[in-house]
């Protein structure tokens, strides 16, 4: 069974505020953060005669290319202003027949 992936992106959030403000910079090891993330576990219930997984504890109610889908953009990373003034100095650096073209 597929875990919820709302309830699992909201644990791993506090796991990693709570790991950030507890642990020294120093001793923080990444590898400890991702055991921490692996013991998170909230197992949906499948709806056999709808085909749709059902988390009881946020109620999401969604299919499998559903479930698939919120991971997805739950999992991507938040554009930045550094990552926006980069794209920006990127593009002004760029050819005007590049430019064209895009």
């Amino acid at each position: 069974m597929p875990n919820c992936p709302e309830c699992t992106a909201r644990e791993k959030k506090k796991i990693q505020e709570r790991y950030e403000a507890e642990t020294p910079e120093e001793d923080r090891q990444r590898d400890d953060l991702f055991k921490l993330f692996d013991q998170i576990d909230f197992p949906m219930k499948m709806d056999a005669s709808t085909k749709h997984f059902i988390c009881k504890r946020c109620e999401l109610y969604a299919t499998r290319e559903q479930v698939s889908d919120i991971r997805y953009k739950l999992n991507q990373k938040e554009k930045t202003r550094q990552d926006k003034q980069d794209d920006y100095l990127e593009w002004w650096q760029k050819s005007k027949k590049e430019k064209e073209l895009n």
